[in-house]
């Protein structure tokens, strides 16, 4: 898909206004003029320390080799984005062989949509990405106390590969959980 391509997907519905209405929600690439939205929506999600800075937000959705994706209703209320990066590595420095791993930065669902499938709807598109990419595998980390974000992942397939000590606030341990993807 280009610049500003989106899908709809029926499935994923979210209360999309007061009266309770459900919306369609899509998803799209990134655009700039999302970014003031998104970096609210992260301040939300977690807590400071973990919550990305607007500079740093800013450098990965602008990474020549990142993926970000954002979920609106057809009215244009940002649910949620997710930003990854693939990257190339060498698995076998004798053959030349390289790989492709994409790594997941970050996701974001805003409260009111979540357990909708707007995360749902982003792995799969941020994962469908990757894999055209050629990555064979994703990774991405997660704070040790985030059981709802470890359960989730685990659904969706991925495995604890490794603790990472102290990873958040140089205090919280963080897990490095990764998936295989079939190219």
């Amino acid at each position: 898909m280009g610049q500003g391509a989106s899908f709809d997907t029926p499935d994923a519905r979210v209360d999309a206004a007061a009266k309770g209405q459900a919306s369609p929600v899509r998803l799209r690439e990134f655009q700039k003029e999302d970014f003031e939205e998104l970096l609210k929506l992260d301040q939300a999600c977690f807590s400071p320390g973990i919550a990305y800075s607007r500079d740093e937000l800013m450098h990965y959705l602008v990474r020549p080799r990142s993926t970000s994706l954002v979920a609106e209703s057809c009215e244009g209320v940002i649910y949620g984005f997710v930003v990854a990066e693939n990257g190339r590595i060498a698995t076998n420095s004798s053959s030349m062989e390289r790989a492709c791993a994409g790594h997941i930065i970050t996701i974001d669902v805003s409260a009111k949509a979540r357990r909708a499938g707007v995360g749902s709807m982003l792995m799969a598109g941020i994962e469908s990405r990757l894999q055209a990419a050629h990555c064979d595998r994703i990774f991405l980390e997660v704070a040790v106390d985030n059981l709802s974000a470890i359960s989730f992942y685990k659904r969706r397939g991925y495995g604890v590969v490794k603790t990472l000590p102290r990873y958040y606030h140089r205090a919280l341990d963080g897990l490095r959980m990764e998936k295989r993807l079939l190219i």
